[in-house]
């Protein structure tokens, strides 16, 4: 849950600021993975890229729509149990295992690899997450967006998608177009999965910005280097070349 004190901070459009914990580039402010937020709670090992919860950074409260990306690993036989959520577009995007999901609107599944899960909490939502195997954790990434407006009816959506290797598969957009799911916000998210010596190009309208994370793997952006858990803000740049040094996985926001 956003605790008040982070929620009264989300005035601008953008609140990545890049004193702390960034080093930047003229154009593209890099958040390094060991600068997150980060808790080891035995059950969950985990990861905040934004101010979430327990972890609050001033400098570091969201970036344009996108307020989370947690990266978590569960462990067998734990989970999040049933809490709420209002005014939110959560995406779920996992990188291994498996993670069960039930919900207040009567939603229920389990989604692995491939899969993407899109709830918009709207005016308010309950649902618990779990990792349903005996022995293999799951390790995902949690996304947050927020809405363009409140108080919206609470829907789920969840599709599988195969397509991104070797190049930017569109997963999620406020058109659902592609075959994207569909989130109530002008952003595009797409996901890559590259191997060794490949290289996807991403144009960015005028008056865009992206952020890139780097979900396994080393890539290079532009001119610059990136590794497992960092994320780039990328401001007034027209073109973005992402290049994989090794076999590596990639999550592009295009927002407005």
């Amino acid at each position: 849950m956003i605790c008040a004190r982070v929620t009264a901070l989300i005035a601008g459009k953008d609140a990545c600021a890049p004193p702390t914990g960034c080093r930047r580039s003229v154009m593209i402010t890099i958040r390094k993975s060991e600068d997150r937020g980060h808790f080891d709670f035995a059950w969950l090992d985990t990861y905040h890229t934004f101010s979430f919860d327990q972890y609050y950074d001033p400098a570091h409260v969201h970036f344009r729509s996108l307020r989370v990306i947690n990266e978590d690993r569960v462990q067998p036989g734990h989970g999040f149990p049933t809490h709420s959520h209002r005014d939110m577009e959560i995406i779920t995007y996992i990188l291994s295992g498996a993670l069960e999901h039930r919900d207040s609107m009567g939603n229920g599944s389990v989604i692995r690899p491939g899969d993407v899960q899109r709830m918009s909490a709207g005016a308010g939502v309950s649902h618990s997450e779990f990792n349903p195997s005996d022995t293999e954790p799951v390790h995902l990434l949690q996304i947050w967006i927020l809405p363009q407006r409140h108080g919206l009816r609470p829907s789920y959506e969840e599709k599988h998608f195969s397509e991104q290797r070797g190049r930017l598969r569109l997963v999620a957009s406020s058109d659902g177009r592609q075959g994207s799911v569909k989130i109530h916000q002008d952003a595009q998210v797409y996901a890559a999965v590259l191997d060794a010596g490949q290289t996807v190009v991403h144009a960015l309208e005028e008056n865009r910005s992206a952020w890139l994370q780097i979900a396994r793997g080393t890539i290079r952006l532009n001119e610059m280097e990136l590794k497992q858990g960092d994320g780039a803000a990328v401001r007034s740049e027209s073109e973005l070349t992402i290049a994989a040094h090794d076999q590596a996985e990639v999550l592009l926001f295009d927002l407005a």
